[in-house]
């Protein structure tokens, strides 16, 4: 509807814009005509005053019969100017003006020779002239010459005014037509624009119940979603617990086997070894090979599964620790974090370089200290002891968040693991080092509850680099996340 309005307007425009030049037109074309019919009529005028001012002074002898004569005399000449450049560019029209221009000096001339012979006393030959016809003959020359270009300039302006009225009338319907027309777009767009806000009322409507609903439906997932978590924490606290229990109980009779054994061994030693037979010389390598053997499978199995289950523990404890929210200088924080593993590190001959200046962030002080304590850790105990260690911390803001830089040149992580060394005891490479496999799984807990992301790029033999990224601040989930845990 706007299109066509404006399309409309265009058109009228146009339209008006046409008329408008072509009554110009014919505008300048009727004045044209009106200013030679009225220098023809003038002519003819001051022709004939010129002759009656010469009549009455033949006949009267009073000189003041002649003061018409000389003006009209004098005008003739700025007339026939005036009639030639309104016939200027019309070939007929001029032909007459030319015309007009040889009779009126001939008639000038016949009235001055007859006025110059009465100031000469010689009044009866200028009446003999007079009588002769000839300034009657020239005058209806001029006449007729007068009718020839006043005809013609007559039908013109007849003409240009019926196009005139042509013109006002198409006007008329031009404006009633496009006016009409706008009414009908206005109309239409109103009726569009009332259509689309009713609409848009209702479907904000809509929305603002789908909202209501959506916070509500939010609400319930949250505390659902709250309970199911304190349901896994139970659930992994009664497990471990469980768990533990035998574990205890393995643990307890294998060092009351071991106990056994080691009176077994004694009384075993006080037999010369030499009297054995076939069976107690195996009885007797079973004792200090076999079940030693044996026992410390069970006991590093054991030592290994409990410190699985207080991982599990760990992890678990750390959905329901509160968050205590506050602004932290991350640089003070990694300076104590480094500190503590100075001592390592040294050994190792690893440097560790706090890079520049690092961003202050609000969050949770123990968690960013677990964060970067592991990454450290992790960084020192996979080092390549081909070259000497290096671990870069680098910060910076980006996009309203604060991004963390834990750089190493160690063995580095083939591609495949990149995920996988954030899972639940799952490990990357060669497993000669300590671990359970928790401590990136951990890390990635904790940096999500803090609403961040942490992601690694490594190449395989050439380093790591963990990147941690954080909001500036806390938002209202998070905080009510650390309210309600």
């Amino acid at each position: 509807m706007l299109f066509a309005g404006a399309v409309a307007l265009l058109g009228i425009v146009t339209m008006s814009g046409w008329l408008a030049e072509s009554t110009g037109h014919y505008s300048q074309a009727v004045g044209r005509m009106t200013a030679t019919r009225v220098a023809a009529g003038t002519l003819l005028s001051q022709l004939q005053d010129a002759e009656i001012g010469q009549r009455g002074y033949l006949l009267t002898g009073d000189r003041r019969y002649l003061k018409p004569y000389e003006a009209a005399n004098e005008a003739v000449n700025d007339t026939i100017a005036r009639m030639r450049g309104f016939a200027e560019g019309d070939a007929g029209a001029s032909a007459i003006v030319e015309r007009l221009a040889v009779l009126a000096t001939a008639k000038r001339e016949e009235l001055a020779e007859t006025i110059a012979l009465m100031q000469a006393g010689r009044r009866d030959e200028a009446l003999a002239i007079v009588r002769t016809g000839r300034g009657m003959r020239l005058m209806d020359d001029a006449r007729r010459s007068l009718a020839d270009l006043i005809m013609p300039a007559d039908a013109q302006l007849a003409a240009q005014l019926a196009a005139l009225n042509s013109q006002a009338g198409m006007s008329r319907w031009v404006a009633t037509l496009g006016g009409l027309f706008i009414l009908l777009v206005v109309g239409g767009a109103v009726w569009i624009v009332l259509h689309h806000t009713r609409n848009l009322v209702q479907a904000q409507q809509a929305i603002q119940a789908l909202n209501d609903s959506l916070e509500q439906r939010v609400s319930e997932r949250t505390v659902a979603l709250r309970r199911a978590n304190d349901e896994i924490q139970r659930f992994a606290y009664i497990v471990s617990h469980d768990l533990r229990a035998p574990l205890v109980n393995v643990m307890g009779f294998t060092s009351e086997f071991q106990e056994g054994l080691a009176s077994l061994r004694a009384h075993m030693h006080r037999q010369p070894a030499g009297q054995d037979d076939a069976m107690a010389a195996e009885a007797r390598r079973v004792a200090n090979e076999d079940l030693p053997e044996a026992i410390g499978f069970i006991r590093a199995s054991t030592t290994k599964m409990d410190r699985l289950i207080n991982a599990i523990l760990v992890l678990s404890r750390q959905g329901s620790r509160t968050l205590t929210l506050e602004p932290i200088c991350t640089r003070a924080l990694l300076e104590n974090t480094v500190a503590s593993v100075h001592h390592q590190a040294s050994e190792l001959r690893c440097v560790i370089d706090i890079a520049g200046s690092l961003p202050t962030v609000v969050s949770d002080r123990l968690a960013l200290e677990q964060i970067f304590g592991n990454l450290i850790d992790n960084a020192i105990k996979y080092l390549d002891p081909a070259r000497p260690g290096r671990i870069e911390i680098r910060g910076y803001a980006e996009a309203k968040r604060q991004v963390f830089e834990v750089i190493d040149n160690g063995r580095g992580i083939a591609p495949g693991d990149h995920e996988r060394i954030f899972e639940l005891f799952r490990r990357s490479g060669v497993q000669d080092r300590p671990g359970e496999g928790i401590g990136l799984a951990y890390v990635r807990t904790m940096v999500r509850r803090l609403e961040g992301e942490v992601t690694v790029d490594s190449i395989l033999g050439q380093g790591s680099v963990f990147r941690i990224s954080l909001p500036e601040s806390p938002t209202l989930s998070l905080q009510r996340l650390a309210d309600d845990a």
